[in-house]
């Protein structure tokens, strides 16, 4: 299927590995030039390189998600290099911080980050002649309480995050810009959490997989190509929805 994004201009922080290295991958395979971002230089430059194979144009810049002051240049920057954005995919995360510090982590890597993103790709996406879209990969922990979330700030702070996407679904919807959210389940893939539960904590991985109606934890791929549909052209009437890729993992209706 021709998702449209030939020739896009796509941001996606936090893309030198698991489901952020994933959406980059997918986007590149439909023909978008890239800006992507990553804490560390080494894997950022090797996701790169392997990006570019595809024929696109990668932008890079290795920044720390909690410097909110360069989260706007790396826009602006990207913006430059691409000669301007359609799309943006906030991918960052800080995860579950240990006690006493996850509240103000989980402020400063998930929440403050995306308000950043989206106050500077904002002009750009409205000026977008292909329509300007936007996609926040969050988690099912935002939509329940019971392990793996539990009282911590990571659910809490996603769910916060949740809010404010559809909020600013609603009001960029009449200037043209789409916002849509994605939250994956568990999902497991070489250096990531649940690949760490899975060797140091058996018990808790399996009670988690067996609470997963498809029998496994998901993989990066997977959740990519949904934000990439959401993100497309294909999706040009979808807006303001949060997209559970979880293989049935949430008890819900």
């Amino acid at each position: 299927m021709d998702l449209g994004l030939s020739g896009a201009r796509v941001v996606v922080t936090g893309a030198s590995r698991g489901i952020g290295r994933a959406i980059a991958q997918v986007f590149a395979e439909e023909g978008a030039d890239l800006a992507i971002c990553a804490r560390t230089r080494r894997p950022l430059d090797q996701a790169a390189q392997e990006l570019a194979e595809t024929g696109v144009k990668v932008f890079t810049r290795d920044l720390d998600v909690t410097d909110h002051t360069a989260l706007p240049s790396f826009v602006d920057d990207a913006a430059e290099a691409l000669g301007g954005l359609d799309v943006l995919v906030s991918n960052v995360s800080g995860g579950s911080a240990p006690a006493p510090d996850q509240w103000e982590r989980g402020f400063n890597t998930d929440l403050m980050p995306f308000v950043r993103l989206t106050e500077a790709a904002g002009p750009y996406l409205l000026g977008s002649e292909r329509g300007g879209s936007v996609v926040l990969v969050s988690t099912t922990s935002a939509l329940h309480v019971t392990r793996p979330a539990g009282a911590r700030s990571y659910g809490a702070v996603k769910a916060a995050l949740n809010h404010h996407a559809s909020s600013l679904a609603r009001e960029w919807a009449p200037e043209g810009v789409r916002v849509n959210t994605v939250s994956p389940g568990p999902v497991e893939f070489p250096g990531g959490g649940w690949e760490r539960r899975r060797e140091n904590d058996p018990d808790f991985y399996e009670s988690i997989r067996a609470r997963i109606p498809s029998g496994r934890l998901g993989r990066p791929e997977e959740v990519a190509r949904s934000v990439v549909f959401l993100a497309s052209p294909a999706a040009t009437f979808v807006t303001g929805q949060n997209l559970v890729v979880d293989g049935g993992f949430l008890d819900r209706v």
